[in-house]
This record gives structure tokens, sequence and C-alpha cells, in this order.
């Protein structure tokens, strides 16, 4: 295992999760919290793991001791202890609710702009407890303390940089500490970049490639090894763009890049729906802010399309909206409900884009 506690902490948490014997949502899953210390009383207590013990193994060993404990008290521990490793406590003073995301824990990366704002609204609204990642800074630390207005125990910042494996990995292994596993990914971290081919610096476009490719591929294999050590399934969601169909001129490094990474999301739903794992795309169209948050992307696209149009903000707005079949004005809140349609399981769907543009036919197959 490549981490004791967080490794075990998601072995414990899937076992622990109550089945509910539906088909599109089969576990109820508890909040865990790991904490580094000696046995307690009263709990299911398990030996050390050995050094070469294979997760699977484990999971076994941990199921028969707890069916062991279900006989000898009827009712599941308030806590596991494992020897030498640490302690899990189920926490034990949250209110049912109907939210269909009670208990889910969800990642948002790139989540200090304005689709980020969006779909953690929607998830926060919908129950979820939320991760928030961005890169360190102010705007991060604004931005949760802002999230924590709406759900003040049921938000964490991360400080992470999707190019970085060890920074993504630790991201992980935060929200495991802190909430004893995950169910909801949301890739959203991405940046933009205006040239045109021959112009195009190879610096700049490696810089896009980084972070919208090694980003997204980084962050589904973090989460690939957490819903498989966890073993209930989870769900994926890649913001994808209309540009993956329809690119635009002076926009070939974001377009190719974004095009990659929805390639890897359409490659993680074969290869991960055997697990009971979910991957999605959200293919939205200029999305200008939410709230207070305005788009990263549109702040540096956007002075380059105003030029070329001979428009100002208000009318660079404008013709975005007018250019769509249902004149609409795409918000990142729009964006979030998409998300919360795919994490609900609305339908049985994996491997599948839901568009959110208003309706541009130029960016069929729809």
């Amino acid at each position: 295992m490549t981490n004791p506690l967080t490794d075990v902490a998601l072995i414990i948490r899937g076992v622990l999760s109550e089945p509910t014997a539906q088909e599109d949502r089969p576990y109820r899953p508890m909040i865990l919290s790991c904490v580094q210390q000696a046995y307690e009383r009263d709990a299911l207590q398990i030996d050390s793991i050995g050094p070469q013990e294979e997760p699977q193994d484990f999971r076994k060993r941990l199921q028969s001791a707890l069916d062991v404990y279900l006989a000898d008290t009827g009712s599941k521990p308030k806590s596991v202890c494992i020897k030498d490793v640490g302690t899990l406590a189920l926490k034990q003073d949250l209110p049912r609710s109907n939210l269909p995301l009670q208990n889910k824990v969800a990642l948002v990366t790139g989540a200090a702009g304005a689709i980020g704002y969006g779909v953690c609204q929607v998830l926060l609204e919908n129950g979820c407890f939320l991760a928030a990642g961005d890169l360190p800074g102010q705007k991060l630390d604004d931005f949760i303390t802002h999230l924590k207005e709406t759900a003040p125990t049921r938000v964490i910042g991360l400080a992470m940089d999707v190019t970085q494996e060890s920074s993504v990995e630790e991201g992980f292994q935060q929200i495991i500490r802190t909430w004893g596993g995950i169910d909801i990914v949301v890739v959203n971290a991405g940046i933009a970049h205006v040239c045109h081919l021959k112009d195009m610096d190879l610096e700049a476009f490696r810089r896009l490639e980084r972070v919208n490719v090694e980003g997204t591929l980084l962050t589904l294999k973090a989460a690939a090894h957490s819903f498989l050590l966890q073993g209930i399934g989870g769900d994926i969601v890649i913001m994808s763009t209309k540009n993956v169909p329809n690119p635009g001129a002076a926009f070939g490094a974001y377009s190719a890049t974004k095009a990659a990474a929805h390639q890897l999301g359409r490659i993680a739903s074969l290869e991960l729906a055997q697990y009971g794992v979910r991957v999605n795309m959200v293919a939205p169209d200029a999305v200008f802010a939410e709230g207070e948050y305005k788009s990263g992307l549109w702040q540096e696209v956007g002075p380059d399309r105003m030029k070329a149009r001979g428009l100002d903000e208000q009318g660079l707005h404008e013709y975005y909206r007018h250019r769509n079949l249902l004149k609409a004005r795409v918000t990142g809140r729009h964006v979030g409900n998409a998300v919360l349609f795919f994490v609900t399981h609305q339908t049985p769907t994996t491997g599948a884009t839901i568009p959110v543009d208003g309706g541009l036919p130029e960016a069929t197959p729809r």
C-alpha cells in the first residue's frame, strides 16, 4: 500500500458503507475522520497491515472482523483502530436528509473561477462534503471563505497544482484524512491561450498541455486509485468544451489539449465501468461569470475576441448569447446542474457528454 492510513481509510469506508438495494445508487457512504493515535475502547480493532498484504486480503480480513463485531454487539462500531497505523472515527452527528448527495465527498479542481464556483455551489446545496482545489494563494483562500458561508463544516480548500503528481496525490490524501474517502471528482482545472498556429510558441503550447492534458491524466489516475480501493464505485466528470467538436481559429492550443483531455475521459469510462465508476463530460460554451467570479479563460481570450469583433465586454457577452439557438446566457450554475445530473445517476450513463451551450448546430454531433 502506498499510504497505509489513507489507503486503509478508503477500504474501511467502502466496507462500512450501507448497501441500498438500488441499482443506480448501490451504497450509502459515510463520513470518517482519520486520527493517528493508539487503540480506543469499544472500537473495532484490527491488527497491523502486513508489508506484503494486498488490499483485497485486508478487505476480507476487515469484513470478517466486522461480521464478528456485529454478531457480538448488534451495531456497527463507532471507530476502527488499526494497530500501529491509526484510528478512523465514524461521524455520528450527521442528520439524515433527502438531499441526493448526502455524505458524498467531492473534489473540484480549478475551483476558484466562474464554472468552479457554479459547480461547487450546486454540489454543496445537494449535500456534498466539498474539497475545492486550486493553486495556492489569496484567490483560493477568499474562495474558500465564501463557500463556507454556504456550508461552514462541509468545505475544505486544497492548494493543488494538477501538473505535479505529488501535489495531486497529497490533495487526495488530505481529502481522505478529513472525510475518509471520496465519491465525486470534477476535473475542471484548465487554461487557455490565443495564438495562430503559425505563430505558436512551443513552450506556450506545452504550458497548456501540462495543465489541460497531464493535469487531467494525473487527476484521473489518483481518482481511479482511490475508487478501486474504496470499492463502492464513484463518479468522474471532466470539463470539456464546445471547442472539441467545433474548434476556433487562433484557439488551437486550447482546442487540441482539451480534445486530448476529453479523449482521456472516454478511455477512462471504458476502463473504470467494471468497477462501478462512471466517467462523463460536460461541454460548456461562453461562461463569462458566476456571481462575483469571472472566468479565467475569458480573461485570457476575451480581449482578443473583443478586438477581432470591435466589441466591448458587454457586447461580447451579447454576441455569444445571440449566436446560440436558445439565445441563452450560459452560467456556471447551468454547468453545475449538468454535473449534478451525472453524479445523481438520473440515467445509467457513462462516456457521454452534455453540451451546455444554448444550442450550437456547428458543435454537432451532440
